[in-house]
């Protein structure tokens, strides 16, 4: 062998070896991760979405009202997103985009509140639910960050039962852990108040004190003033107006960014085994199926014992 026939050999066997690990270094490269909210996926990303979040997805749902004289108008909302897409971090979800059609009427003496119709609310969650559904979504949970939807959600989700659907719809109900409780309890310097006060300032404090006017908090009264507590055993809608007309409970010139973090990751750390759980789950709709279907001839419905 001539050297010039060695020098191409060798060339030869080099460019072979380049392009060798040049094509095990790409096959080694991961793909980068999905994103998890929804707005931000391609079409064809959402088709690898639903399957890696095994048709799972959350609705973040606040509000857009007063939030005394310091937080924004969207805090609801801004602090229940950050919790779900924290947890969509740690367990694959897709967050769906902000939603803030909410039961508000409490607070449409106040500037900034819009307050949808009660038939509008009920429809645009149902639709919304249905049109998850269809493109695959079938494990829909509901995550709260206002409290004027508690009974409202309880409603809708009961109301799912009103007709046979092939998906689920599940509300977050987080629960107090008791040593959290007890570490926020030693920090906090009032002892009363909620909306707007030093829990919920604490919270966006937290994660956008950007956000957060605290040096203005005191520039209102959040105090209880407790108008109605001369009608015993019973409930009127303008129970909140009658305690809080500024639509401000407490002080949230008190808050603490350390209480806000300990609320968060709490309420993070539960949203995240739920969502573990959903994706495990069977039962849900094995027992809507067997419901719908025996609702249909309830006398022939077996009872059991």
């Amino acid at each position: 062998m001539t050297n010039i026939n060695r020098i191409i050999l060798r060339i030869f066997i080099l460019s072979l070896l380049i392009f060798s690990s040049d094509v095990f270094s790409q096959s080694n490269i991961k793909s980068p991760p999905l994103p998890i909210k929804y707005e931000e996926l391609t079409s064809p990303e959402f088709i690898e979405a639903v399957i890696q979040s095994d048709s799972t997805c959350l609705i973040p749902i606040g509000v857009l009202e007063k939030h005394g004289p310091h937080l924004p108008l969207g805090t609801d909302l801004i602090d229940v997103r950050e919790i779900a897409l924290r947890a969509a971090k740690q367990e694959y979800t897709i967050v769906y985009p902000e939603y803030y059609f909410s039961q508000i009427y409490e607070a449409k003496h106040q500037p900034g509140t819009i307050a949808y119709s009660s038939q509008l609310i009920l429809t645009v969650l149902q639709e919304t639910c249905q049109e998850l559904a269809r493109n695959g979504l079938k494990k829909i949970i509901l995550v709260n960050g206002h409290g004027g939807n508690n009974h409202f959600l309880h409603f809708f989700c009961q109301a799912q039962l009103e007709s046979n659907k092939n998906y689920s719809v599940i509300l977050f109900c987080p629960e107090n852990d008791p040593e959290v409780s007890k570490k926020i309890d030693n920090l906090r310097q009032t002892k009363t108040g909620g909306h707007a006060g030093e829990i919920e300032t604490s919270m966006m404090l937290f994660h956008r004190p950007d956000l957060v006017h605290i040096e203005r908090g005191k520039n209102q009264s959040g105090q209880d003033l407790n108008r109605l507590n001369s009608i015993p055993y019973s409930y009127t809608g303008i129970w909140w107006y009658a305690k809080y007309p500024n639509h401000y409970a407490g002080d949230g010139s008190q808050a603490n960014k350390e209480i806000g973090e300990l609320i968060i990751n709490s309420r993070v750390n539960q949203l995240v085994s739920l969502i573990k759980a959903i994706k495990a789950d069977k039962n849900i709709q094995e027992l809507q199926s067997r419901f719908f279907k025996q609702s249909e001839k309830p006398l022939e419905t077996k009872q059991d014992f």
